[in-house]
């Protein structure tokens, strides 16, 4: 049931890493009027809050003394179309990855390179989430949010959001001060492909190029490639790819040749961050009961009754570890609390 509050609740089912820890105070939230009635509430309006979508990006270290807020805010609305775009307005709580599906079903090109992110639509422009040549800054129209002191509306370009590699203003300036309802989406009527990716060209091997396609193709990598959170514990890519300067690039290629690299604007260059990991020799390796994923480097896993301060601690070793080999610091996609 939403808008009734409850305490002392159990957030093992609510997070991908599937922590048992527990929160003072939750509450799930279906609709805006819900939503503010609650940040209107005295009871609430002095402790620490946070929203919570499909906890897939998020490792808790320790209880949360605070009122967890469960955005279920649904539903997608067709608000305008041009000849060339449609604009859909989606729920904050609208799982992304049917929602994606459901772009392909209706033929509207623009985020099936986006397929099976796990996460709800409301996380997306915090994170600016990407994958295989495509960001959602490409298709970004506008986010709707609630100023949480105020607790009025606020509607923000893609330009204000100032979306980044899986950065954006909600990271920094504005963290915690604002709950996202809606974003607006511009998709394509007429698909551009990304097809920049050789893993996408291996599966498509010669198949009919279609939205429908790319997003079957990066459904099956993603699906080799990464554990599934139901079978075991894990938030996806823990780290970002760490872009370095060209000449500290260079420095580096003299000492290792094949390591692999992509050219980005301004001159930097952008370095995978599990190669980094893997040369450290973290790849497939268990410590009691968290470890990092065999096939992929990127992804920090609990094997059923690991903590958040153990997993968090793994990543510091491998931060530690990749900043004495390479020089070069990683930095954390997933959001610790």
């Amino acid at each position: 049931m939403t808008d009734i509050v409850h305490e002392n609740v159990l957030l093992k089912t609510h997070n991908t890493f599937g922590i048992d820890v527990h929160a003072r105070y939750f509450v799930a939230v279906d609709n805006i009027t819900a939503l503010q009635t609650i940040l209107a509430g005295e009871k609430f309006s002095n402790i620490p809050k946070l929203i919570l979508g499909g906890g897939s990006n998020i490792l808790f270290t320790k209880n949360f003394g605070g009122l967890v807020i469960h955005n279920q805010i649904c539903g997608i609305e067709k608000i305008n179309e041009d000849a060339d775009h449609v604009f859909l307005k989606i729920g904050a709580g609208e799982n992304w990855h049917e929602f994606v599906l459901y772009c392909v079903e209706n033929n509207y090109a623009g985020v099936e390179n986006l397929s099976l992110i796990p996460g709800t639509v409301g996380a997306t422009p915090i994170q600016n989430i990407g994958a295989y040549g495509v960001e959602l800054k490409d298709v970004l129209q506008e986010v709707h949010a609630i100023d949480v002191e105020k607790n009025t509306m606020q509607i923000f370009s893609c330009d204000e959001c100032e979306l980044d590699y899986r950065d954006s203003i909600f990271k920094h300036a504005l963290k915690n001060k604002y709950i996202i309802t809606h974003v607006v989406l511009r998709l394509n009527k007429k698909p551009v492909f990304h097809l920049e990716y050789g893993a996408i060209k291996e599966k498509l091997n010669g198949s009919e190029i279609s939205i429908k396609t790319i997003s079957d193709a990066i459904i099956q990598i993603r699906q080799e490639k990464l554990p599934d959170p139901k079978k075991i514990g894990n938030a996806g890519s823990f780290f970002k790819n760490p872009m370095i300067s060209e000449t500290q690039f260079l420095n580096l290629q003299k000492q290792y040749p094949k390591m692999p690299y992509f050219k980005e604007k301004n001159a930097c260059v952008k370095i995978p961050a599990a190669w980094l990991i893997e040369q450290c020799g973290f790849k497939g390796k268990r410590f009691g009961d968290v470890g990092v994923h065999a096939n992929q480097a990127l992804v920090l896993v609990n094997y059923g009754n690991g903590t958040g301060a153990e997993i968090k601690k793994l990543s510091e070793d491998i931060q530690e570890s990749v900043k004495e080999k390479f020089g070069i610091e990683l930095m954390t996609e997933v959001n610790i609390v």
